[in-house]
């Protein structure tokens, strides 16, 4: 294969306009203001209602309880010790949860044979509730990381999987059949122009994988754990500690949070080529 049909197999992008690069960060820097004055807003009407309507910190702490509990968790020592229990969860249970996915995902992708053979099951085993198979899966493995870690693969596994095998069926079938005129093997094919394709899909589903895995890893923890976020959330749900049952959920969040930043930043490092990359703009003074 000479490099000039290794090109040509690539579909390749026009740059933006000078006058969509000036939208894009018009846009940019409106959303960069209205998003924290949103969030001053949304949480000054809270304390006014809360306070307000003389609502009990049992049933609705005002926003400024809850930062007082924040402030307390953090400062803790069990809770340095859970935060990273949970974490340590999250991101193994991603892991093997998103590898496993992009393995099976180019096998089915690549077969027709193994789609209709073995996609059937991986969708029937996606509408098992994992709720429901949570405490079997505690019962075999235990109440450690490793039952945790597995509950979080599990439901990590199918965004990943679902977005390669789309991904590496959108290649342009214009450019697959120009590469089989050339007597490119299917591998050659396969890294040429299905993979790239189906890196953007990837992405997608690594991202959607990234928020799930903290439910995946609550989840766990609430059927059968020692520690974690989610074992903490069950004590104060004991102890009728409303405002730190909402300041660890806040924690939660930004975990999900900063793993979709993450996926976002490995993003516009590998498809630098992507037109998405460019959606916002990176140097805004």
């Amino acid at each position: 294969m000479s490099d000039a049909v290794i090109k040509t197999a690539h579909r390749t992008t026009s740059p933006d306009s000078a006058e969509d690069r000036s939208n894009k960060r018009s846009d940019w820097r409106l959303s960069r203001l209205v998003s924290p004055v949103f969030l001053i807003c949304l949480l000054a009407s809270w304390e006014g209602f809360v306070r307000g309507m003389g609502i009990p910190a049992i049933v609705l702490p005002p926003p400024s309880g809850v930062a007082a509990a924040l402030l307390g968790e953090i400062s803790s020592i069990s809770f340095a010790r859970n935060f990273s229990v949970t974490l340590a969860e999250i991101i193994a249970g991603f892991g093997v949860g998103s590898v496993l996915g992009i393995v099976l995902g180019i096998l089915i992708g690549q077969s027709s044979f193994l789609e209709r053979t073995l996609y059937p099951y991986v969708v029937a085993f996606q509408t098992v509730p994992k709720v429901a198979i949570a405490p079997i899966v505690v019962i075999w493995f235990g109440y450690g990381l490793s039952s945790k870690i597995i509950i979080t693969a599990m439901i990590a596994f199918f965004p990943v999987i679902a977005n390669t095998i789309v991904g590496l069926r959108s290649a342009p079938q214009d450019q697959v059949e120009m590469l089989q005129a050339y007597t490119a093997s299917p591998w050659q094919i396969f890294r040429m122009v299905r993979f790239p394709q189906a890196l953007p899909f990837i992405f997608v589903g690594f991202d959607v994988a990234a928020v799930l895995a903290v439910i995946g890893a609550i989840v766990g923890e609430f059927v059968g754990a020692k520690a974690g976020l989610g074992f903490l959330i069950l004590q104060k749900n004991l102890t009728f500690d409303m405002a730190g049952v909402f300041a660890i959920l806040i924690v939660l969040s930004l975990i999900g949070v900063g793993l979709h930043g993450l996926v976002e930043l490995v993003r516009r490092r590998v498809l630098f080529w992507s037109s998405r990359a460019e959606d916002k703009p990176l140097n805004v003074p």
